[in-house]
């Protein structure tokens, strides 16, 4: 145990230096050329590579090396089916609104999703709405990755409540260091890094699992899974869970604002396409990868080729990773770190902006200080292990889920629609939302029978969805005006 956590510790430290060399570079390359369209949106300049990376750095989070993997642990395959509903939706929303959402970026001069909002609606109250709901709503999913850190620390360590804390605390370091050095060419840049460690870590994990677990043939394996019941959704994922789970996390592309936002930053429609052309390949292939490395973990562990015994889904890497060579944990062990620090910066850089642009007027200290507070507020949600991290980043996208149906409309039509259209979206959206916390408590959006209609149990997201898309049915929601060109800012 002493050489892993030695080793990890050692290349984790390598992987600080290089990243924070590169963020200083990316720094000086600026130089006084800076303006919050560079540091927020770089400017709308990234090649396809970066754009790329960061769009799936972004995305992928220690929710998938730790929270997936654990999750399929669990609950099967049922775990692959809520992960692929995701992936599926978000290339399709992509391919429906990514190039619209950047042309009129480009046009219309916008630096951040709640600024979009109000232009399309027509009312900057509307943006200081959404800014503020992005504060609250993103506070668990950010908080999961300082979480996936603290857990992976953890394991090296044997468990140990004081290294999870550590581990809390170098992250929370490390992400603030990194989104605020240089905006996002900075954190543009480090994700490139970072996505290709996540994939070479991942790919490593899953081979030397399926070697622990192949004495038993795959027979034995899918044998081991079948008898838990995990090839199917029953028993682990109900009708009402499923749904609970999905109906926010396939619009996570039009509700969470640090992904929304990177589709401003491609330099050309060329940059666009590739952006995301590499973030389905990356997306399907670390889908897959995780999945079954969770599967194959579990199957090992009913046949006694592994000694695994957690005590949560958020255990399951980490006591991998205790039990692997000190090669392969190092390994794991930093691209943890760094599928965590990639979506954290992004995040807190995010909330940086649309404070500063929407409810600050355009001071930076305003936002920077926003994002610091933010910081500290996930750091203690993490610090309490409020709860594991699929469910942390889901409660996130099912807070954030009223956002979905006034966005798609607006970028559907691409026209100026009726600002009360968009209030009563959001209002709507989140009273069922406050309805359902009171009722069930923090985790009520995700209850999966949160309400219940003529005895079926209805998942509260449904609801949410449901009433927030009412008021766009309603005459005239939809009759809006044609957009006037506008010079970029």
């Amino acid at each position: 145990m002493e050489a892993r956590l030695a080793a990890s510790l050692a290349v984790l430290a390598a992987y600080l230096a290089a990243g924070t060399g590169l963020a200083l570079w990316t720094r000086r390359y600026l130089g006084a050329r800076w303006s919050a369209r560079d540091y927020y949106t770089a400017g709308g300049r990234l090649g396809g590579f970066l754009a790329a990376m960061t769009y799936a750095a972004t995305t992928y989070s220690s929710f998938m090396i730790v929270g997936l993997v654990g999750f399929s642990y669990l609950t099967g395959v049922g775990a692959a089916g809520f992960e692929l509903s995701y992936f599926v939706a978000t290339m399709a929303l992509l391919a429906w609104l990514a190039r619209r959402a950047w042309r009129l970026s480009r046009e219309r001069g916008w630096l951040t999703p709640s600024g979009m909002l109000a232009d399309l609606y027509g009312s900057r109250a509307l943006a200081a709405a959404a800014a503020a709901l992005y504060l609250v709503a993103l506070i668990p999913y950010a908080a999961g990755q300082l979480k996936g850190i603290g857990e992976a620390v953890a394991g090296l360590a044997g468990g140990s409540e004081a290294y999870y804390r550590a581990g809390v605390l170098l992250a929370l370091a490390v992400m603030l260091a990194w989104s605020l050095v240089a905006g996002i060419w900075s954190v543009a840049a480090t994700d490139a890094l970072q996505g290709l460690l996540m994939l070479a870590a991942s790919l490593g994990l899953l081979a030397w699992t399926a070697a622990r677990v192949a004495p038993a043939g795959w027979g034995g394996v899918t044998s081991a899974l079948s008898s838990r019941g995990l090839l199917g959704l029953e028993p682990a994922w109900p009708p009402a869970k499923f749904l609970a789970f999905i109906t926010p996390w396939i619009f996570f592309a039009v509700t969470n604002p640090q992904v929304v936002q990177r589709l401003y930053m491609p330099r050309d429609e060329r940059a666009l396409a590739a952006m995301v052309r590499g973030f389905g390949f990356f997306g399907i292939l670390y889908t897959v990868v995780v999945t079954l490395t969770g599967l194959l973990a579990r199957a090992g562990a009913e046949l006694g080729l592994l000694p695994l015994n957690p005590q949560g889904a958020d255990e399951v890497t980490p006591q991998l990773i205790s039990i692997a060579g000190p090669a392969l944990a190092s390994l794991v062990f930093t691209s943890i770190v760094a599928a965590a620090v990639s979506t954290a910066d992004s995040i807190l850089l995010t909330l940086a902006s649309t404070t500063e642009q929407d409810l600050a007027g355009g001071r930076r200290r305003a936002g920077q200080l926003a994002a610091i507070a933010v910081a500290a507020a996930m750091a203690a949600v993490a610090w309490a292990r409020a709860s594991y991290i699929v469910a942390l980043a889901v409660t996130s996208s099912a807070l954030l889920l009223p956002l979905a149906p006034p966005t798609i409309a607006a970028l559907a039509t691409a026209r100026r629609l009726p600002a009360a259209t968009a209030w009563a979206s959001l209002a709507l959206g989140l009273a069922v939302d406050a309805a359902l916390i009171a009722l069930h408590g923090p985790k009520g959006p995700l209850a999966p029978a949160a309400l219940t209609i003529a005895g079926t149990p209805i998942p509260g997201p449904l609801l949410v969805l449901a009433a927030s898309t009412l008021p766009l049915l309603t005459p005239g929601a939809l009759r809006g005006e044609p957009l006037a060109r506008a010079a970029p800012a």
